[in-house]
């Protein structure tokens, strides 16, 4: 009897070769048992633990979920009707709350340092049929890849996450079954630093406590952690990592997120990816996406570019871009209004978009200007040269965050598109404006024909569907502030 990973074609003589060492490094590590995460459309992990023996059966056979994992808005509720005939309209296989099988990547596990005796691994859904879930935002990137792949590049990117810890002070808001709600209450917390002092030395070691199990998590789980940085905002932090290729570094976002939260929760702290904690004065927090292409044929930089091109300036991009980086560059631009739903996903985010907040306001590029949109970073001769997108929020799901790039700078390759002149004054008036609000986000996202295109009209309708959810919830709340600070502060 053939195994689920062979249905789905997937098993060959490399993975169940792969399957094999997970089994012996499952058994010689001693685990006891095993979480099999996946990513959700939120950018955070689900999924199920399985015992030992259990879950090396799943690496060849999966392990069952219900399909409305899919279909959770931000408060986890499921925004289609999936017991009304009718009600999951254009969602194959997902009426009446039916099955999907979650299916391990053998070569993803590992060992979670916060939990002892717990391994890890890497899970996609897959239809029982064995065919692929299209709505799965992994899928999606890989899909997104293939593509920019048949046209001679890969991605390569660097990611650059602030976020905010803050020191649990009483759990019991959030832990009172008279208080409970859907969602219920974050615990009470205060400052681990006090901010405005931006990389200041002391409050590095006024907060070296979880910023070491930050670096101690991160580094146990593998990831490329470069550097740790006391950001402006009060508790606001910044890590950074060595760049990589996409898929690895969405997998790696993914991980991070949720491994630095559950270990500092167990230390009596609390991370939030929240872009705006629920708190006067602080500061808003970015995910900055650094980006450039990798020629396939030989892995070299495809945006940078040897000299400077003839009789241009630093206002032109190909002053510091090559043709190719050039055309990336103005793809991101023509395609920024219905990426924003993709890389600012929440109604919270979008108070990050003000004028002088080291956050974008307009669709627009500098050179090495962090007040504009994209960023230019490098120069000619330079072959770390990048473009960074400033768009993101540290909430954001990677795998859709990366798509939206890779669609939007693919569209202004193949058809050639120029960027206009670099700005030196990205608050001034004037400049076409990003969208302000989630909702004209989403609008702007199902009008634009390239992305519904590389992303596919269903993934699209999926994703926006879950977001009005959220946004006719924040419409409906008498307390604005309350529902934030319910739906963000201590789930993301």
């Amino acid at each position: 009897m053939t195994s689920f990973a062979e249905r789905c074609g997937l098993h060959d003589t490399h993975r169940e070769a792969a399957c094999l060492r997970a089994a012996e490094l499952i058994e010689s590590s001693g685990v006891q048992r095993v979480r099999m995460g996946w990513c959700d459309v939120h950018g955070q992990l689900r999924g199920k633990t399985l015992m030992a023996h259990a879950a090396v059966k799943a690496l060849r056979d999966g392990v069952g979920m219900v399909g409305t994992m899919m279909l959770k808005d931000t408060s986890d509720h499921t925004a289609w009707k999936v017991f009304e005939a009718g009600g999951t309209e254009g969602l194959t296989g997902f009426a009446g709350a039916s099955n999907l099988m979650l299916l391990p990547d053998p070569e993803s596990f590992t060992l979670l340092p916060w939990s002892a005796g717990t391994g890890w691994l890497r899970c996609q859904p897959w239809h029982s049929n064995g065919t692929p879930v299209a709505l799965d935002s992994r899928h999606v990137l890989e899909q997104a890849l293939s593509r920019l792949a048949m046209a001679g590049f890969g991605f390569k990117t660097g990611l650059e996450v602030e976020f905010h810890i803050y020191r649990i002070t009483d759990e019991a808001p959030q832990l009172n079954p008279e208080l409970t709600g859907w969602p219920g209450l974050p615990p009470a917390v205060q400052m681990i630093h006090p901010g405005y002092n931006l990389q200041a030395e002391a409050m590095m070691d006024m907060a070296d406590e979880p910023l070491s199990i930050v670096m101690q998590t991160a580094q146990a789980l593998g990831l490329p952690l470069q550097s740790l940085e006391i950001e402006l905002g009060p508790s606001q932090v910044e890590a950074v990592f060595d760049a990589t290729d996409a898929l690895t570094a969405a997998d790696q976002m993914v991980l991070f997120r949720n491994g630095v939260r559950q270990a500092l929760r167990r230390a009596g702290y609390l991370a939030t990816f929240m872009c705006r904690p629920p708190f006067p004065n602080i500061m808003s927090s970015g995910w900055h996406l650094h980006q450039s292409l990798v020629e396939r044929d030989g892995g070299r930089n495809g945006c940078a570019r040897a000299a400077p091109a003839e009789d241009s300036t630093v206002r032109d991009a190909r002053h510091t871009l090559s043709d190719a980086g050039a055309h990336w560059l103005a793809g991101l631009l023509a395609h920024a209004p219905g990426m924003t739903a993709l890389c600012t996903p929440t109604i919270n985010g979008f108070g990050r978009f003000r004028p002088n907040a080291l956050a974008p306001q307009h669709i627009i590029w500098g050179q090495d200007n962090r007040g504009a949109m994209l960023r230019v970073v490098g120069a000619a001769g330079d072959p770390a040269t990048r473009i960074e997108n400033r768009i993101g929020e540290p909430a954001a799901n990677p795998y859709l965050y990366m798509a939206s790039q890779i669609h939007a700078g693919l569209d202004g390759l193949l058809r050639g598109l120029e960027p206009p002149p670099a700005t030196d004054n990205p608050y001034a008036t004037g400049h076409a404006r990003l969208p302000d609000n989630l909702g004209d986000a989403l609008a702007a996202l199902r009008g634009d024909e390239a992305l519904m295109n590389g992303l596919g009209a269903a993934v699209v309708e999926h994703f926006c569907r879950i977001k009005q959810s959220e946004i006719n919830r924040h419409a409906d709340a008498q307390d604005k502030a309350d529902f934030e600070r319910r739906e963000y502060f201590s789930r993301y």
